[in-house]
């Protein structure tokens, strides 16, 4: 087998593709030969050893993928030999083969793309999680979706219009914009040129968004916490716009908002029979054309340090897949 390297997280620069033993899976593990991996912004951080999780060196970064099952460990009993499945096990995906626990896979039905599979579970579990469970939106509340044009964006978009709600999506280009509009969001903001809270008070009606999905953090963040309505909840997704912002307390306090934190990794693992309830919702949710990833691009596994700079430049919309 193949795969990139990551054997000192200084960076993505600092990654090499080898040539690798292929390994045997042991209980509980499957061999996956790799269709497609997407990228996401855990997988910048985690070859700069900036990520929450620290994996023993070295490893092959690749958090989320989709291929063939080549060969089952012991006690593998739901899984077979030529199934096609989804997998986030948080490393292994930018290669040709990994080994990933077989309870992370997720069987990809007939139609189920291997592209769509490897851009699927981290970025609509996330939102679904965040918007249903966290955040118990109810049809006809209006979402805010910060970020709006990225992978878990883009999700958020699709999963609140499929539960009945209004959708501001904001983004920092019109050609983002665009995008949202084409998914469904009822309304877009442009925060490059727009005044966030102004634009708010117009599309809301000086009423505010329900929910706030921000999985940006940094500037925007307190402007979006100050525009929110009574009984508003903020969803604390991530900070892919790097810093991590510190909000005034008394604004919750005077909206009677909440703010909620989301972990989908976590929850995964503390509740896992609601979590596989969950992506089952999830997996008929895409067969009835009600979801579907959007793809900016695919590229061939070794132009992996290519799409790493695509995502830096911030002009990725959805998500970027690296296939074999």
């Amino acid at each position: 087998m193949q795969a990139w390297l990551c054997e000192n997280p200084v960076g993505v620069e600092a990654l090499s593709w080898k040539e690798l033993p292929t390994p045997t899976p042991g209980a509980g593990q499957v061999l996956i030969q790799i269709q497609a991996a997407s990228l996401n912004f855990p997988d910048l951080l985690i070859v700069q050893n900036k990520y929450q999780m620290k994996p023993e060196l070295p490893f092959v970064p690749g958090s989320e993928y989709a291929g063939v099952v080549q060969a089952v460990g012991e006690g593998v009993t739901h899984l077979k030999v030529g199934q096609s499945v989804a997998c986030l096990s948080g490393t292994g995906g930018f290669g040709s083969h990994t080994l990933a626990p077989s309870k992370l896979c997720m069987p990809l039905p007939a139609g189920f793309s291997a592209v769509d599979g490897a851009a699927f579970i981290m970025t609509y579990a996330t939102s679904h999680h965040a918007l249903m469970d966290r955040a118990a939106l109810k049809a006809g509340e209006t979402v805010l979706v910060l970020g709006a044009a990225g992978g878990v964006g883009t999700a958020a978009i699709q999963i609140a219009k499929a539960a009945g709600a209004k959708v501001i999506a904001a983004a920092s280009t019109d050609e983002k914009c665009a995008l949202c509009t084409s998914l469904g969001a009822d309304a877009t903001v442009n925060y490059a040129r727009d005044n966030l809270r102004e634009a708010l008070k117009v599309l809301t009606e000086g009423r505010g968004p329900d929910v706030i999905y921000d999985p940006v953090g940094g500037d925007l963040a307190e402007p979006a916490f100050r525009s929110i309505a009574w009984r508003g909840r903020y969803l604390v997704v991530g900070f892919a716009g790097g810093p991590i912002p510190a909000l005034p307390l008394n604004l919750p306090l005077l909206k009677g908002a909440s703010l909620v934190g989301v972990f989908w990794g976590d929850f995964a693992k503390r509740e896992p029979q609601a979590n596989a309830a969950m992506m089952g919702e999830l997996a008929q949710m895409y067969g009835q054309g009600k979801i579907k990833p959007v793809i900016d691009r695919t590229l061939p596994m070794k132009d992996l340090k290519e799409a790493y700079r695509l995502m830096g430049t911030r002009s990725v919309k959805g998500k970027l897949v690296m296939v074999n």
